[in-house]
């Protein structure tokens, strides 16, 4: 039986897309620009800023301006971080079953600690998390596997014990890379991809399915 089930962030755990295209909006209204369509924000929404600044004023980080923008776009975001952030229907009740069965369950995410922390306790599960590791909560951030071992070591559990959940193939790759077992969510935002070829030991349509794989 698993030990421990670990969540990606944005994609998997909560839909953060909304206040994450709101921020990227809120940058182009000031520019006197119109705003971007969610459905074309929503799907780089696992790429961060640089896919999002990408989709918002097609610049990459190699852009003059980027390292500028960059930073209002995080001081925006940082601002409005859970106005229209949601659970993904089903996770509620999947984190209550999973701890009446009385296992630990944290979040690894390549979000920084200082949008990731706070984000959680506006959602209510800052506190109920056996841990959460941010994007820069270790000097790698995923497809490494350092954050994973990190929250195994933090719950108590061999990694291998452990199940990881991600909507996008660096979660995967992180997870096989831990020795974890790993699920991937066609739910989330995907990147484009297609999850029945990350290799993952498991893929899902619904939270309440992932249930039946720690069984």
């Amino acid at each position: 039986m698993t030990a421990a089930v670990l969540f990606d962030l944005d994609g998997t755990f909560a839909d953060t897309a909304p206040d994450l295209g709101r921020a990227v909006n809120a940058m182009r209204a000031a520019r006197g620009l119109p705003p971007v369509p969610l459905a074309d924000t929503r799907r780089v929404t696992s790429l961060g800023a640089r896919g999002l600044l990408g989709v918002g004023f097609n610049i990459t980080p190699d852009h003059a301006d980027y390292p500028v923008m960059r930073e209002e776009f995080l001081r925006i975001y940082e601002n409005n971080l859970c106005c229209d952030t949601v659970l993904f229907p089903g996770i509620a009740d999947l984190v209550d079953r999973i701890e009446d069965l009385g296992i630990p369950w944290g979040i690894v995410t390549n979000k920084a600690e200082r949008f990731a922390l706070p984000l959680l306790q506006q959602l209510g599960y800052g506190k109920r998390a056996a841990c959460i590791i941010g994007g820069d909560t270790t000097p790698h951030m995923k497809p490494h596997p350092a954050p994973l071992l990190a929250a195994a070591k933090a719950v108590g559990c061999a990694p291998e014990q452990c199940l990881y959940v991600g909507d996008d193939e660096r979660d995967i790759q992180a997870g096989r890379a831990a020795g974890m077992r790993t699920v991937a969510v066609r739910f989330g935002y995907l990147n484009g991809s297609n999850p029945d070829a990350w290799d993952a030991d498991g893929v899902v349509d619904s939270p309440a399915e992932i249930l039946h794989i720690i069984n």
